[in-house]
């Protein structure tokens, strides 16, 4: 049997800033069911709030940016990445491990 690798993970979302604090609200919840759905835990979020991007991300020039803190196994991380990948309310994020 293999013993679990659970580790500490944050991920930086950046959400549209179009989006509503419901809507923002809704993807941070729908993130979280995707840990939980994966064996993980959400601990921690931090909303950044509305900020300026370094560069045109699909003609938006700012988004709204919310840090998440988790612990998930780390065989469950790239299909993790991949469901955020497939989420068209992400203009991007970044998932590292802490």
């Amino acid at each position: 049997m293999v013993a679990q690798r659970v580790r500490d993970y944050e991920v930086v979302l950046v959400l549209s800033p179009e989006a509503t604090p419901e809507e923002i609200t809704a993807t941070v919840e729908r993130i979280d069911k995707l840990i939980s759905d994966a064996g993980g835990s959400a601990t921690d979020h931090d909303n950044w709030g509305l900020k300026r991007l370094a560069f045109p991300i699909m003609k938006f020039n700012e988004g709204n940016y919310v840090l998440t803190k988790f612990s998930l196994d780390a065989s469950a991380v790239s299909e993790f990445k991949r469901s955020l990948d497939a989420a068209e309310d992400l203009i991007r994020f970044l998932v590292t491990r802490t």
